[in-house]
Formats: C-alpha cells, structure tokens, sequence
C-alpha cells in the first residue's frame, strides 16, 4: 500500500510538473514579455512575477486535481448522472421563483440608490447591460435553444434594430418609442430574409451562412458612409421619454413636474425599467409561444428534423417563425442599446457579440430560460468584478490589470463548464407536451438522444 501510494504521488507530481512547464513555454511571450509603443518604436518590458506565478498556480491546481480526485483511492464521482441531479435542483422562472425574482430586480435600483449611493450610478449601469444581454439570450435561445438552429449572427439583427431607431431619429424625428415597434418589425423582416436561403441547411453549414451574414450587415454598415455615417457612426440619438417628459432640468421636466430633486440618476433608473420590461415581455412572450403549437413544432425540429417531417409539420414555416421572432426581439435590444448609449457605430456589432450572446445561450442551458439569467449574471457581472479586484495587483504586480485577461478567464470558463457540463448549467428539460404523466428529462438521457 505504501508503493502504490508513493507511485500515486510520484506520478501526480510528475503530471503536475509537465503542466506547468507546458504553461511556463506556452505563456512565456504572452505573460513574461510585454511591448508597449515608446517614442522611436516599441519598448520590451519583462514581466517575472506574473509569469512564475502562472506557473505555480497550475502546478498546484493540477497536483491538487491529480491527488484528490483523478487518482485517488475514491475518486470522486462527476458523472452526466450527478450534474443532472444538480440540473434538476436548480429553479425554474415559473411559479413563485419568477416572481420573487422579478419584485427583487423591481426593488434593486431603489436599493442600490439607498445603500450604495456612491457607486449607484455603476451599479445600475451594470445591471442595464445584464438586463441587455438576458435579453438577447432569450431572443437567441428561441432560435438555438428551441428551434435548433445554430446562429452565429445573431448580432446582425441587433445592429438592424440598433440603427433602424437611430436613422428614424436622424431622418425622420422619431422618437424612442415611436421607433421601438419599427425596428422590431424591420429585424423580424431581415430574420425571415436571412431564414429564406437558409431553409435547407443544418448544423455546421447553417452556422457558416449565419456568420456570413452577420459580417455582410456590418460591413454594409461600415462602407454605406451617406446613409449610415460609416465608422464615424451616428450621434446625438433622442434618449426615451416618459409621458413626453425629459429627464433633464428645467421647467417642464420630470424632476419639476413631480417635484423631486433633480438627480442624473433618474434616467438610468428610468432605463433599467425599460429594459426590465422590454425582457419580462421576451420572456413571457416566449414561455407562452413555448406551449403553443408553434412552440412544439420548435422542439419537434430541435430533436429530429426528419420525424418532424414525418408528422405533418411544415419545417419552412417553423423555421421562418424562429428567425423572426427571434430577431424581433433581438432588434428590440437593439433600439434599446441605441436609446441607452446615444450614439451607435459598426464596432458595436462584430463577431465577437454574437459569439458572447452564444455562449450564454450554451452555458446556461439550451432551451433554459433561467440558465440564460444565470450565465449572463455570471458572464457580464463577472467581468466588471475584475476591474475592483485590487488584491491581484498584490499577487501579479503593480502593472498587472486583469481586465486584459477578461477574455482568457472567460474561455477558461467555457471549457471548464463545457468538459464538465457540456448540457450547460441547467440540464434538464420540460416537455411542453407529455401523454401520461409531466416529468424532466435529465441530461444523461438529452445526450443519448431519448425524449421520453
């Protein structure tokens, strides 16, 4: 027993030592070197702390996963069958769950402004743009996570939304919500132009002609300079009324009219409101369509194509309806991102949008409305958590930001979840339609491909 058990750590520290070499080799340009323009051309500083440190955190994270849990004497289990259990235990949005959470995202804004007054404005900022990509997910989940579509660009219909609102306004003195249903209405139009050449495409090819499109959208957008301003985007777009009351000072406006103190901080709260009802629709919208024939039809093509054939169900039309609204709502963020930033521009829309939307779609689940909640939370919370983590400056040195390590933390994430949990964080799923008795389904048997 005490051979076997010096093997065991002799061979673990041997693991552990060959990651942690491959990481010192892999990371020596990236972490140890750093160039930074200087006057006459670039300047090459060194970076030693941050680069031994890597280095010793994975030899002791690997040594440590090789100890006690790939070769220990019981190793402990992570089977499909115990995250689906996990799966299983989380909540749903249905029920007293959606609605508890929806009196708290009612109640934070006023809470942030009573407890957190010297940062509200961040605060509430943050919780817009999560709001912004629930949203989006939920929009794209529709076309993914339900339909089975894959979509990689996803972001050509916020951009359509995005500048449907700002050339109504620029040309035509619309407001926000004048322009609102507009740019809905155009992003469901090109969802159904784009699903029309896509009809009879699966998988990878669908995914191939959906980035084609992306990239065609905002590449007109960035050449298209008398129309859409080019790079130079389009600025000074209208912020949303209330009533046709500004949030601004003066007489007339909302802090006169009710008679409150005037504060910058109304209109972001005023914000978050709109975006928080613009994604309670989505979601509704969505939860309702889901127990609709159409939404049946969205899981029957999901699961097989060719059974749904077999049904009956005309497949054009299932996929038709999946692209437009799915896009309609994705141009409804749109205009709303137009409204919030005042100014849009086509380096607002690139690849990697649409591949940040995806993920949270994947991660959290496909089909899973609380799975896009919660990976949104995690993804674009997270990643603004990063620049207030001072205590790595102590760690990494002075010069070290790890806001510059959002995207590699980030794809850490996505294959440590998709290794470990590659159904995403919640699992299971409902059937909207059941014969006998309504149950779950949990993730070991989704992966074998059994819907019963």
């Amino acid at each position: 027993m005490a051979t076997a058990t010096d093997n065991r750590i002799a061979d673990s520290v041997r693991d552990a030592f060959i990651a942690a070499l491959l990481v010192g080799v892999l990371g020596f340009f990236f972490l140890a070197l750093r160039t930074e323009i200087a006057p006459g051309g670039l300047a090459l500083s060194t970076r030693w702390g941050l680069w031994f440190s890597a280095i010793a955190i994975v030899f002791v994270i690997r040594l440590a996963l090789n100890l006690f849990l790939f070769k220990a004497n019981r190793p402990v289990r992570t089977g499909p069958s115990t995250f689906a259990k996990i799966g299983a235990s989380l909540p749903d949005l249905s029920g007293w769950t959606g609605t508890i959470m929806l009196v708290v995202a009612i109640a934070l804004p006023f809470l942030v402004t009573t407890f957190l007054p010297a940062q509200q404005r961040q605060f509430i900022d943050l919780m817009i743009l999560i709001l912004t990509y629930v949203m989006l997910g939920w929009g794209l989940n529709i076309v993914v996570g339900l339909a089975g579509l894959l979509d990689l660009g996803f972001v050509a219909f916020y951009a359509i939304g995005a500048y449907s609102f700002a050339l109504l306004a620029h040309y035509f003195d619309f407001s926000f919500w004048m322009a609102l249903p507009v740019a809905g209405i155009l992003a469901a139009f090109w969802g159904m132009i784009l699903g029309f050449p896509v009809l009879r495409l699966r998988g990878d090819y669908l995914a191939i002609v959906t980035l084609a499109f992306g990239e065609i959208i905002r590449v007109v957008l960035l050449n298209w300079y008398d129309f859409t301003g080019g790079p130079n985007g389009i600025s000074g777009i209208p912020k949303p009324t209330f009533f046709g009351l500004d949030f601004g000072r003066g007489e007339g406006n909302f802090a006169a009219v009710f008679g409150i103190p005037y504060s910058t901080i109304h209109r972001f709260i005023y914000l978050y409101f709109i975006i928080l009802l613009l994604a309670v629709i989505t979601y509704f919208v969505t939860n309702r369509l889901r127990r609709l024939p159409i939404g049946r039809a969205w899981e029957a093509l999901r699961e097989d194509e060719i059974a749904c054939r077999s049904l009956g169900i005309n497949t054009t039309n299932t996929k038709l309806t999946a692209f437009a609204i799915g896009a309609m709502f994705g141009g409804f963020a749109g205009a709303f991102f137009a409204t919030r930033q005042g100014f849009v521009s086509p380096e607002s829309f690139t690849f990697i949008e649409s591949a940040i939307i995806l993920a949270i779609v994947v991660l959290g689940g496909l089909g899973s409305q609380f799975g896009v909640v919660v990976a949104s939370t995690v993804m674009i919370g997270g990643m603004e958590i990063l620049r207030n983590l001072g205590f790595l400056k102590g760690a990494f040195g002075p010069d070290f930001d790890p806001v510059q390590y959002r995207m590699l933390i980030f794809g850490l994430a996505m294959v440590l979840i998709m290794v470990w949990k590659p159904r995403g964080l919640v699992t299971t799923r409902e059937p909207t339609a059941v014969l006998k008795e309504k149950k779950k389904i949990g993730a070991d048997l989704v992966a074998q491909g059994e819907g019963h």
